[in-house]
């Protein structure tokens, strides 16, 4: 068996032509596109790196973009004074403060300041309780996780009672997509085991997942013998396991054995170009539903 490719950046430029679209039709109705803010603090330059390709792909689509960047040194009251500005700006729909911060501020401040209305990154408490509660309630899924669910509905894999497996148990990825798996509706009605690096017979309880999702931040750690025959693996590491002496750039593994495991998967993501350019992808369509609610409410 060869595994299907599930590609993220073949997916990327699907959904960001449907994003494209439909701020032209929002511009058309209501005279002005999505807004979005990203507040860097500091110069770290894995930051700069994601920020400058979130902005980059902002304007590509039309958004109104305003990027946002502030000192290292800068204290904790005036950062928080700067989110209240763009909560109060009606041209604004969503807010983005880049992470990780300067030690000297606190990050769950920082978060539980944004409007939970422009919370983008789908971050605040509030959002994550409406995930939680699920249907109807729901506002703003976490990037990553919806980047994921939308991989397996658009892969054309069945979720409707397929036993998913989750490996790993952090609070931007496994817990959020556990929860999403297993709500009622459209690329959900799962049944969900969340597991870790703690588990006892963590291969076993892997072997019975039709859509395993891997999230654990260890290199290699799934072999292919944990894995089902025709199962759905979705790759969420990126791990940095070396640099490569000709171009200088680092080399990249996901915590499956890829090579090995396209051998048994049915479908697989790949590491890099799997996962990862979703992210920034469900960040734009967070921020265009975002632009909607506010602009029609």
């Amino acid at each position: 068996m060869s595994a299907e490719i599930i590609s993220g950046t073949q997916m990327r430029k699907e959904i960001l032509a449907e994003l494209e679209q439909e701020v032209v039709r929002m511009k058309e109705a209501h005279g002005k596109g999505p807004g979005l803010v990203t507040i860097l603090v500091g110069e770290n330059p894995a930051s700069i790196s994601y920020v400058t390709l979130k902005v980059k792909t902002a304007l590509s689509l039309g958004f109104h973009e305003v990027q946002d960047n502030q000192p290292e040194d800068i204290s904790e009251e005036e950062l928080l004074a700067l989110i209240e500005k763009y909560n109060q700006d009606p041209d604004i729909h969503g807010i983005l403060v880049q992470l990780p911060l300067p030690k000297h501020i606190n990050e769950d401040a920082v978060i539980n300041a944004i409007n939970p209305d422009k919370d983008v990154d789908g971050f605040h408490p509030v959002n994550l309780g409406k995930m939680v509660i699920g249907g109807d309630q729901v506002r703003y899924l976490p990037c990553t996780p919806a980047g994921i669910q939308e991989m397996i509905v658009r892969s054309g894999t069945e979720t409707s009672g397929a036993e998913v497996v989750v490996v790993g148990r952090s609070n931007i990825v496994g817990k959020p997509i556990s929860v999403m798996m297993g709500q009622k509706g459209p690329g959900a009605n799962s049944t969900v085991t969340m597991v870790h690096t703690r588990t006892q017979d963590l291969a076993s309880h892997c072997k019975r997942a039709d859509i395993l999702i891997v999230a654990a931040g260890v290199p290699g750690l799934v072999k292919p013998e944990w894995i089902k025959p025709g199962a759905t693996v979705i790759d969420v590491g990126v791990n940095r396991i070396g640099v490569s002496e000709e171009t200088g750039k680092a080399i990249l593994s996901g915590d499956v054995d890829y090579e090995e495991a396209c051998k048994v998967a049915g479908k697989i993501t790949p590491v890099p170009g799997g996962v990862g350019p979703m992210t920034i992808t469900m960040l734009m369509k967070n921020t265009v539903k975002s632009a909607w609610w506010h602009l029609e409410k």
